[in-house]
């Protein structure tokens, strides 16, 4: 695993495309050596809702990613799909946020990342972000992420135990790929 710091520029406050391939920062998943088998996927259906999707790994000559695909529906108070694993939030805190290559169908999807100590299932933090249809890298800085679901904690990435990449929130039809994610 290399190490390099990052330094973010004034746009660092919002999520936006990078265009550098040389952006660095310290790996967390890059779905090629076996660390993939960490993640898992789950649906709202623990929780009555019926959407249905997969989360798969893809290799595509020699690239190797994860992807989410399925139907998200808000009927029977529903309305996620995604892909989970646990996380060591020092990992986290030795950057300012999170760096995803990935690609998706043009749709919204978010980063939910929950903390030690959130006492429900609805309790994360979340940052949401668009896609294109096109391979491309976001940057997530911590200050996008938002408390969700009534919780009362404030941001700290040290505390951050699991992060999840979820298709969430509306009727519709997800496909994101995501080759890796890095801390900024």
């Amino acid at each position: 695993m290399t190490r390099r710091r990052v330094l973010a520029g004034a746009g660092a406050a919002l999520c936006w495309p990078v265009t550098a391939a040389k952006a660095g920062g310290l790996m967390i998943e890059d779905f090629t050596d076996g660390e993939a088998e960490a993640w898992r996927y789950v649906s709202d259906r623990v929780m009555g809702g019926v959407s249905d999707g997969t989360m798969q790994l893809v290799r595509q000559g020699a690239d190797q990613f994860a992807r989410l695909t399925g139907t998200v529906s808000t009927a029977n108070n529903g309305g996620f799909i995604q892909m989970r694993r646990a996380l060591d939030g020092a990992l986290l805190e030795q950057g300012t946020g999170l760096r995803l290559r990935l690609r998706g169908n043009g749709a919204r999807y978010f980063v939910h990342l929950r903390p030690s100590g959130s006492l429900r299932p609805w309790h994360y933090f979340a940052a949401e972000f668009e896609t294109s249809g096109q391979w491309e890298e976001i940057v997530l800085p911590w200050s996008r992420f938002t408390a969700q679901g009534g919780l009362k904690a404030t941001f700290d990435p040290a505390r951050v135990t699991s992060i999840g990449l979820v298709a969430y929130g509306a009727d519709y039809e997800a496909l994101l790929d995501v080759a890796w994610v890095k801390v900024e």
